[in-house]
């Protein structure tokens, strides 16, 4: 067990430097199966799932070459390969899912294990991503514990419309019609930062796409993708990790930022709390004078409300951020999950720091901030921001805490505790194998 050791109370300073979104990162490194052309990749980042991808490449007979240190990665799939008998995609991680539409491009084959999950943050079904595979002509059969998707030449253009804006059914809508013949039109499509980064790579390599950035997409097939270079944003969820925990000790922190466009939202979401957020020659600040604060709504009747749902509303994996905030702060305020119907059951452990937290129902709590908290020992659950809000709650606290099960924030990102050090914090990693 991975757990975090903090002694908490001191207010971190300094610059940061983010590293790259995961959720970029792991489609783009799927949609590299696409071509048996060379890539660069720049920026990609050392966390645990970019080396269960990479070591899958590996497996299949690809040239990798990767340099954490620059976080360089050099690919070439020529000589890659598949058998849908042996080679299995990794369990752990949801991602793995994306590797279906290349495999099926590339050698009309891919298995994909039943209980493919990532992090446990309620039913995550998979029946979306089954029905796109379907559209475009593949078989999806059930294997020994697996499921066996085949496809009989060229993917066949279609029409789709999503009943939820996912993030991965859009790129595997991509990913399909990239390759495929003719010209699919998917509506409803979402459209996060990490995917229209994902587009854009995909548009490096030579697929035919329009309406990036919104919710409608067209696909042009384009038969074969190249090679070329492609340099990774920064991770607009890390930059925010680090502008919140800045805030929430009371100290200084500036963090690269070369996307302020993804920020007016995030920024107004700060104010709520007492916290203006600052843009400046490609560093973000935060700025805290006085105590956090919950910002009192002009309609006095109600409370103030963080409401997190698909691009461009609030991201919803920025919550447990900002619920820490919540709980730090002077006020109430309603925090509303309205993707996922388990991502709220964590909030109990607040409590064993002394917050006080009401569950309204699996998608809404009410943080009735200002209570003095005391150090605590407390169990995240596989969420990776939970681990870092209970983490950041724990800084903000005078004294020794301990975030157990703390593993899956090496999920997204690489060096945490090492930045978080340079900043002056005292933490930790104790328990690991």
């Amino acid at each position: 067990m991975s757990k975090l050791i903090v002694h908490g109370g001191t207010p971190l300073q300094g610059r940061i430097i983010p590293s790259s979104n995961k959720n970029a990162v792991l489609p783009v490194l799927c949609a590299t199966l696409l071509t048996d052309q060379p890539l660069v990749l720049h920026g990609v980042p050392d966390i645990t799932d970019v080396r269960k991808i990479l070591d899958i490449f590996g497996k299949l007979g690809s040239s990798v070459q990767m340099d954490y240190a620059s976080g360089v990665l050099q690919l070439h799939h020529r000589d890659t390969h598949f058998d849908a008998c042996k080679h299995h995609l990794p369990e752990e991680m949801r991602s793995s899912i994306m590797l279906v539409p290349p495999l099926l491009a590339r050698f009309g084959v891919a298995r994909l294990e039943d209980n493919v999950k990532g992090c446990t943050l309620g039913v995550r079904e998979i029946d979306p991503h089954i029905e796109v595979f379907r559209r475009f002509g593949g078989r999806v059969e059930h294997g020994e514990g697996s499921l066996i998707v085949r496809c009989d030449g060229p993917l066949q253009a279609t029409q789709h419309w999503l009943d939820y804006a996912s993030v991965t059914t859009t790129e595997n809508f991509v990913l399909c019609a990239a390759t495929g013949q003719g010209s699919s039109v998917l509506t409803n499509a979402a459209c996060e930062p990490h995917v229209q980064e994902f587009c854009r790579f995909m548009a490096m390599l030579g697929a035919k796409i329009e309406g990036i950035g919104t919710s409608r997409l067209t696909v042009h097939g384009v038969g074969n993708l190249g090679g070329g270079e492609f340099h990774f944003e920064e991770d607009f969820h890390e930059i925010t990790t680090f502008l919140a925990l800045g805030a929430i000790t009371g100290g200084d922190v500036q963090v690269r930022n070369r996307t302020p466009d993804n920020f007016p939202l995030i920024d107004r979401t700060f104010a709520k709390f007492g916290v203006q957020i600052e843009h400046k020659d490609g560093w973000s600040r935060a700025i805290r004078k006085g105590p956090l604060k919950v910002e009192t709504p002009f309609t006095r009747n109600v409370l103030t409300k963080v409401e997190a749902a698909p691009w461009p509303y609030f991201p919803v994996d920025l919550l447990p951020i900002f619920i820490a905030l919540g709980v730090r702060a002077e006020g109430n305020a309603m925090f509303w999950n309205k993707v996922y119907d388990g991502a709220l059951g964590w909030t109990g452990e607040l409590s064993k720091f002394g917050a006080h937290v009401f569950s309204s129902d699996p998608h809404r709590i009410v943080t009735l901030g200002g209570n003095p908290l005391t150090p605590a020992v407390v169990e995240s659950p596989y969420i990776i921001r939970v681990a870092i809000a209970l983490f950041m709650v724990a800084a903000s606290i005078e004294g020794r805490s301990e975030i157990r099960n703390a593993a899956p924030i090496k999920r997204a990102h690489p060096r945490f505790v090492e930045n978080l050090q340079s900043l002056g914090a005292k933490v930790e990693w104790a328990g690991e194998n």
